[in-house]
């Protein structure tokens, strides 16, 4: 996420980060250096332009030269401003109404139905809802199927009418169903096209007056960059939407669109998408986002995650199999997909502070596990639970049908042996202090 961007923020921070003597000549050249940075991440060029300008003022203005630690101080101005620039404080969404309604909207291809369907899903874990999802697209049969999928894998009610083509009659059909149902969010999946033309416009800003939303989110592909805001722009003129949904923003590497579409369209991006699975949605946050162009990682936003995970009285039981001597391969399988529940790994990574820029020319596989995982399913239920019934003979079993080495099968056991040991240490109390300040930042 945005690696490109953070590399070329970096150099350009390079001088006033180190231990030189600060100038207003070259805090001139490092603020032409980010700019440049910016348009290359195709920031629109006044948009970067005034982002620079605003920098240099506040930094003359603090006496950033004098400080006495100049260099940090301009840093942390840089990334007050980008943090301004993306929105400032992150926004919520409106669920007041019953049912709260919310119209999607966005061009064909943008992700809208799939992020539908993450959406109700977010709202569904985090928020305890019960969101009815609505095709309204009646041009394309495969977008009413593709929702019903979605709906499927997430459990929740998909609402069509493949016998009516007007979209207001099923919106309207859809909020009544709701009511009558009990589900108490109703999130309206409508048709895309592949550019913005007068009969969409028309066509959404009618379902629009027809049904009065609590919520208007635009949907857009952050990969397409400064067209994503210029889309935006025509989009609001029309809807007035409430807010910007950021998709596939995992796979962009320059960043544009996220940094300068507030200041655009002086709309909050609510949501970013960040990966193909159902899970991958994160609130947007101004602040973590400018830590994370800056190479500073996201801390806060990598507990959540965890703290999502984190189940008590799971945990009380692994600390009792752990004081016992009985951690085994299941504890351990169980352990890993707590993990990838949290996200793809490169983004759980970019969230350490350093770690993202030391392995951003590594390639990690979302299936960095399916190795472990194949071998540890290739057990028997006795070996996950005794690891030290695993002999030769064994080994060339299990790795036989995982399809691995015996030197991969020993590597794991050794592994699990070494971090079976560490954790028996860490029940001792300087573990349990650990355990209790994590519990203490619920």
């Amino acid at each position: 996420m945005f690696d490109n961007l953070s590399d070329k923020l970096d150099k350009a921070l390079h001088v006033l980060k180190g231990h030189g003597q600060i100038t207003e000549v070259n805090v001139a050249e490092t603020l032409k250096e980010v700019r440049r940075a910016l348009v290359d991440a195709d920031v629109n060029f006044k948009t970067a332009k005034n982002f620079t300008n605003e920098v240099k003022e506040k930094a003359l203005g603090q006496n950033v030269l004098t400080a006495l630690k100049p260099g940090e101080l301009m840093v942390k101005l840089v990334k007050d401003e980008l943090t301004e620039l993306m929105g400032g404080d992150a926004e919520g969404i409106n669920l007041s109404g019953n049912p709260s309604v919310i119209l999607m909207s966005g061009l064909q291809g943008s992700g809208k139905t799939t992020f539908s369907g993450k959406l109700a899903n977010y709202l569904k874990t985090k928020k305890t809802k019960n969101p009815l999802l609505v095709a309204c697209d009646v041009y394309r049969p495969a977008a009413i199927d593709q929702l019903h999928v979605v709906g499927d894998q997430i459990g929740v009610e998909v609402f069509s009418d493949r016998e009516e083509k007007n979209p207001v009659a099923i919106s309207q059909k859809a909020i009544a169903y709701a009511k009558e149902n009990g589900h108490n969010v109703v999130i309206i999946d409508t048709a895309g096209r592949l550019a913005v033309d007068e009969a969409m416009m028309n066509e959404i800003s009618d379902i629009h007056k027809a049904i009065e939303p609590q919520e208007t989110l635009f949907v857009v592909d952050s990969m397409t960059g400064q067209d994503a805001v210029n889309t935006a722009k025509a989009f609001n003129d029309t809807l007035n939407f409430d807010g910007v949904i950021l998709t596939k923003l995992d796979g962009d590497t320059r960043g544009g669109a996220a940094i300068s579409i507030k200041s655009v369209v002086n709309k909050p991006i609510k949501f970013i998408g960040t990966g193909e699975k159902m899970e991958a949605i994160d609130v947007f946050y101004p602040s973590r986002m400018a830590d994370r162009i800056l190479g500073m990682g996201d801390v806060v936003s990598l507990v959540e995650r965890a703290q999502e995970q984190y189940d008590e009285e799971e945990a009380r039981k692994l600390q009792k199999k752990i004081a016992k001597n009985q951690f085994g391969f299941d504890d351990f399988l169980n352990q890993i997909q707590q993990v990838k529940k949290m996200g793809n790994m490169k983004d759980l990574i970019g969230m350490i502070p350093g770690a993202g820029k030391a392995m951003k020319d590594i390639d990690i596989d979302d299936d960095a596990f399916k190795h472990i995982e194949a071998i540890i399913h290739s057990m028997t239920p006795e070996e996950r639970s005794t690891p030290s019934l695993i002999n030769a003979s064994r080994k060339r079993r299990i790795g036989k049908g995982s399809g691995t080495s015996v030197t991969q099968v020993n590597q794991l056991l050794k592994q699990f042996d070494q971090m079976s040991k560490m954790m028996k240490m860490m029940q001792g109390g300087g573990g349990k202090k650990m355990m209790q300040m994590m519990r203490g930042m619920k």
